[in-house]
């Protein structure tokens, strides 16, 4: 599969006003986010290369990763890893939003040797649920760590780079074992799944993982059923059964946000982006977005 375009953190810093940005190069930022009627981080779906970590101060907000919707309230944490695709959906009525934003570049953290990712699946499954309640003891340690966060951004040292991989490493070990399992009520996906059999979950689960792979290129289900050993007859049932939500439904979905954020995010023409996404020509393109968003992909684009 060919690779898709992602925004860097230079990109997405400038979704969010000088003021409230400090960081280092473009490897390391902390964005402090209250709500106002301009509020532009996120609005449109968009696929980071960077680790993401929203720290959710009062408020709520709802945030879409890969399609499931996860209500981020007071005391929670949300990870979002490179490659996921994201978008923070605005709410007029929240006016008490006031959330932090830890953006790290992938780059940098394997510069530390340091793996996100594994770590806190060594404790929780950020992949299945990448929404976490924060103890009163994490709460304050992540005020004190941003404090320090904020002190050596703020100096001039030679040795800031790596004072600042140091103690990031430091922050995500001490906070990876105070995490607690979501509360109910805290993370609200778009699809839960308690009803469903464990084998029929963990089917699911392949399903999407081979849909976040392939969907570019292959919009068939029989092509996914083929790659997991299953009729596609039992397939869509399964999936349909699980998540609400039919196969062919799941493969559009994901192609849509793909066309959405190579739209918003490239300067890709029309024709080229109905070659990387593997439509026939551009008149089926402009059909399938119309009929998925309501707007045309040039419409959108300038929206």
């Amino acid at each position: 599969m060919e690779s898709l375009p992602d925004i860097g953190l230079k990109q997405l810093i400038r979704m969010v006003p000088e003021k409230d940005v400090i960081g280092m190069d473009n490897d390391f930022f902390i964005i402090h986010v209250r709500f106002n009627d301009n509020l532009m981080i996120l609005r449109y779906p968009c696929r980071c290369n960077a680790y993401i970590i929203m720290f959710c101060n009062s408020g709520e907000i709802d945030v879409e990763i890969n399609l499931n919707t996860y209500t981020v309230k007071s005391h929670t944490m949300l990870v979002s890893a490179p490659g996921n695709i994201i978008k923070v959906v605005n709410d007029p009525d929240r006016s008490s939003l006031n959330f932090t934003v830890l953006a790290v570049s992938s780059e940098f953290l394997s510069s530390l040797s340091f793996d996100l990712k594994k770590l806190f699946n060594d404790r929780l499954n950020v992949l299945a649920d990448p929404c976490f309640h924060l103890t009163r003891e994490a709460l304050s340690l992540c005020n004190k760590y941003f404090s320090l966060f904020n002190s050596l951004l703020k100096t001039d040292s030679p040795d800031r780079k790596r004072a600042i991989g140091s103690l990031m490493t430091s922050f995500f070990y001490c906070l990876s074992s105070r995490l607690e399992e979501p509360e109910a009520g805290t993370v609200t996906p778009q699809y839960a799944l308690p009803s469903s059999t464990v084998r029929a979950n963990l089917i699911y689960r392949h399903f999407i993982s081979l849909v976040a792979e392939y969907h570019t290129s292959e919009r068939g289900v029989a092509f996914y059923a083929s790659r997991m050993g299953l009729s596609p007859k039992y397939l869509s049932k399964l999936i349909k059964q699980v998540s609400g939500r039919s196969a062919p439904e799941w493969i559009d979905a994901y192609v849509i946000l793909e066309a959405k954020n190579m739209l918003k995010y490239t300067d890709m023409s029309i024709k080229e982006i109905v070659y990387r996404l593997h439509f026939v020509d551009s008149a089926v393109f402009h059909k399938f977005f119309k009929s998925h968003t309501g707007m045309t992909p040039l419409a959108y684009r300038n929206s």
